[in-house]
């Protein structure tokens, strides 16, 4: 947590995870099997600034499966995320 209002509270941070940092708030699509419906990885980087993607591990559980997406070398593999 890097800020609060105290008449709102309203948050700012950063969120640390193994392919860098992200500055919260944030918009955050969701591809829920891995893929926002009619959108590229490209169209989200580089025209919507997304810099973060929710995926929904039970979705992807079931389908492709955990092996499966081991296999592809990882979820950004699977996502072709850069």
């Amino acid at each position: 947590m890097q800020a609060q209002c105290p008449q709102t509270a309203a948050r700012a941070g950063l969120l640390h995870t193994a392919h860098g940092m992200i500055e919260t708030p944030v918009f955050m699509p969701v591809g829920t099997q891995g893929t926002v419906k009619a959108l590229t990885p490209r169209d989200l980087e580089q025209d919507l600034d997304a810099r973060i993607i929710l995926a929904n591990t039970y979705h992807l559980f079931l389908r492709p499966g955990h092996q499966q997406i081991e296999r592809l070398g990882g979820l950004h593999q699977f996502m072709a995320w850069p």
